[in-house]
Order: structure tokens, then C-alpha cells, then sequence
């Protein structure tokens, strides 16, 4: 269900919101529990009475009210003077005057990079993530990633209290210590858009909402730092990508594999945008990892048809990208487009290099690589196996069936 406007301000509002909070007050998990009571009192009452003129205004006078509220709790339970002391008085909180200057940008970087923390996992950033700054309930998230609220509310729970016991101050990182925040905050983006577009377990292929939350969060991000050309390339990769979204899917949900997508069915507009972006970015100084994907996304969608499809182009790209990292998935994407630019034979010699990298033991791509290049060379059996082998490895229930199906066709209907 679309959202209604009142939700898509208030969706946005939340890590300024939030961020401000934090800044002024501290107490990050007290401040985000406030905010979330906020957003709960905006979503019920102005549908009804309509939104405010100062809308951030409202909800930081409800969330500081309510953050008072908490923290008199915590000092009755505590009982300490020296705690108390610390504490700003009640009466000195005020929202900031509609006129005066705000540092709503800056305050929502610095939450990110709180959320993306390296003290922190990976599956606590992606939660912070996407509650503190994508303002998700808890409830959502749990829901993203399939597993129960209360191990979701207790994975959040880890994360805000590492934050609290690491005493991490609310201010931008400098130094070195910038770069590799930021690419903490780009790699959990990049996860979250993963997960929405080819989600690990369940029975659906894509979540919409993910792959939107991961590019608008992405947009916020290239916002405020618009000249850096790794967030640029995160952005034009994510709109590349799910570019060829509404043609992934059949009419009962199976999958589509890219060379038989109707791409007539492909967003144009997020096509021109992120070959936009990616064609800007280049240029710019150092490449990265993430502009040389948006490079290769982009060489894919501007091919009128897969037939047309400039592998080459695509093989080199990806023999820059493997010479920046040892990533096993990006050796596999490369087998695949030399086969495609070189001949099966060739693709199907690297694949067998992989074999024994145990990163890819219980992985389903390298099986369904090599059954599809085994297709190409008229090796049905085998190709047959590694589809039944694929389809074993995958725990998402629109890829099982497809590669299923592609086995059964293999075996001429017979299972």
C-alpha cells in the first residue's frame, strides 16, 4: 500500500529528528525510544488534524517532553545525584525557532555514521540503520529479514547499549577514521538494497520497500557529500539495478533471468539518471568498487537487447574490479562474462578455479553458473545436476523454483 504524505514527511524527518536530539541531549537509546513515541503521536494525529507548520519543530517539542518523561524514570530508578546533575533541566529544552539555522544535514551523517559503527556488527548496523535513520519499527525489520520481533528487538537493544557503554560522542569522525566510517555506512546500504532486491530466505524474490528505503537513504547520502564518487556510483547502481525490477518477476511471481526480461519494462527514467551520475563520477579521482558496478549495471541497460550486450566492455570492468579485491562473487560474475565475450569453455575453466574456495561452499550462484554455461555447451546432464545442486544450496523459494524448473526442462519434464 502507497504511503500517504503525512507518512513520507515523517519517514524523513526522523533521523534529523533524531539527530538533533542526540546532538543536544545525548543519551542515544533514551532519545531514539522518544522519537519513535513521537512519530507514533505525528502518524495518529495529523492525518486528523492536519500537519503543523513547523513540522521538525513539533516533533522535537514531543520527543524532548517525552524524552523528560523518560529519563525522570531512569533518575527515580537510579537514584544517583552525580547522574542526575548531568542531566539538562526540563525547562532549558525548547525547540529550535522556525528561522533559525539548523544543522539538520550534518546531524543526519553523524547518525549514520553512529548507526554504521565498527564497534558494531553488521546485523546491529543494518537494524540501527534502518530504525534509527530509515525510522522502520522495529516490527518492519524484523519482517525484512525473517526473523522474530523479539530477536530483532534484542539485536537493537545490543546495538544501542554498545553505543552507550563505548561513550561515542555525537560529532562527524575525522581524519582516516572518516573514509572507513564512510564506507561502513555505504557497505550497510548496499546490504540493505541486496537483501530487498534478491532476498536470501522467504518465499518472495524482491522487497520493494527495502530496495526504496536503500535508495533513499543512499539519496540523503550523495545530498551531503555530493562530490564524493563512491556515493555517487552506490546511488547509480542501486537505480540501475532496480531499474530492471518490474521485469524480473512473471505474471506468477517466478523469475526471469536477465536475457529474457521484456526490457521495455525497464524504468528509463532511473536508467538516464544513474547513467547520469555513473558517467559524472568516473571522471573524478580514484575508482572505486562501487562505481565500477554502477559501470557494469549501466552496460547492461543501455543494451537494446541482450543479444547486443557489450561483454567485453563488461569482462574488462571486471578484471579491474578483481584486481582491487579478492571477492570471490566478483571472480564468479567475471567467469561468467568471459564466457560470454571468450566462449563457454573459457567461463567454465575459471569457474572450476573457485571450486574449492570454501567462501563459496553453500553458495547457490556457483552451481547455477556452472549449469548454465554446461547448458551452453550441450552438456545436459551435468548442467541438469548443478541446477538440482543450486536449487539444494538456495533457501529463497522463487529461485528454488526456477532452477528447478530449468532442471526439469533439462530432463525433458520428467523430475
Amino acid at each position: 500500500m502507497p504511503q500517504t504524505p503525512a507518512e513520507d514527511l515523517l519517514r524523513e524527518l526522523v533521523p534529523q529528528v533524531l539527530g538533533a536530539l542526540v546532538r543536544r541531549y545525548g543519551h542515544f537509546d533514551t532519545a531514539e525510544d522518544a522519537v519513535q513515541e513521537a512519530l507514533i503521536a505525528a502518524a495518529g494525529g495529523w492525518p486528523r488534524d492536519g500537519v503543523p507548520d513547523n513540522p521538525r519543530g513539533w516533533l522535537i517539542t514531543v520527543a524532548s517532553r517525552r524524552l523528560t518523561d523518560l529519563l525522570r524514570r531512569e533518575q527515580a530508578r537510579r537514584r544517583r545525584e552525580d547522574t542526575v546533575a548531568r542531566w539538562v533541566l526540563p525547562e532549558q529544552w525548547r525547540a529550535p525557532a522556525a528561522d533559525q539555522p539548523t544543522a539538520d544535514a550534518d546531524d543526519t551523517l553523524i547518525l549514520l555514521f553512529l548507526c554504521c559503527h565498527p564497534a558494531l556488527s553488521p546485523a546491529s548496523q543494518i537494524a540501527l540503520t534502518l530504525r534509527a535513520v530509515g525510522g522502520l519499527s522495529t516490527a518492519e525489520v524484523a519482517r525484512a529479514f525473517l526473523v522474530p520481533e523479539a530477536t530483532m528487538t534484542r539485536r537493537i537493544s545490543r546495538g544501542k547499549q554498545r553505543i552507550r557503554d563505548s561513550g561515542l560522542r555525537f560529532a562527524p569522525p575525522t581524519g582516516p577514521e572518516r573514509a572507513d566510517r564512510l564506507a561502513a555506512v555505504l557497505h550497510v546500504l548496499y546490504l540493505i538494497f541486496t537483501e530487498g532486491y534478491a532476498r536470501t530466505a522467504g518465499p518472495g524474490l524482491l522487497r520493494a520497500d527495502l530496495t526504496a528505503e536503500a535508495i533513499r537513504l543512499t539519496r540523503l547520502v550523495h545530498r551531503l557529500l555530493p562530490d564524493d564518487p563512491e556515493v555517487t556510483g552506490l546511488l547509480a547502481l542501486m537505480l540501475l539495478t532496480d531499474a530492471r525490477a518490474p521485469a524480473r518477476l512473471g505474471p506468477h511471481g517466478e523469475l526471469v533471468p536477465m536475457a529474457e526480461q521484456d526490457r521495455s519494462r525497464w524504468r528509463a527514467d532511473q536508467i538516464a539518471e544513474g547513467v547520469e551520475l555513473i558517467t559524472g563520477a568516473l571522471p573524478r579521482g580514484v575508482v572505486g568498487p562501487y562505481q565500477l558496478q554502477a559501470a557494469i549495471a549501466a552496460v547492461h541497460d543501455e543494451a537494446p537487447s541482450a543479444a547486443a550486450t557489450d561483454w567485453p566492455q563488461i569482462t574488462a570492468l571486471y578484471e579491474v574490479l578483481l584486481g582491487m579485491s579478492d571477492n570471490p562473487v566478483v571472480a564468479l560474475n567475471h567467469a561468467v562474462a568471459v564466457a560470454m565475450s571468450r566462449g563457454p569453455s573459457a567461463g567454465l575453466a575459471l569457474l572450476a578455479d573457485l571450486a574449492d574456495d570454501p567462501r563459496l561452499a553453500d553458495d547457490p550462484r556457483l552451481p547455477a553458473a556452472r549449469a548454465h554455461l554446461w547448458e551452453l555447451v550441450g552438456e545436459r546432464v551435468a548442467a541438469r545436476e548443478a541446477y538440482r545442486m543450486a536449487a539444494s544450496r538456495s533457501t529463497n523459494l522463487a529461485q528454488q523454483r526456477y532452477l528447478n524448473a530449468r532442471a526439469d526442462r533439462l530432463a525433458g519434464g520428467n523430475v
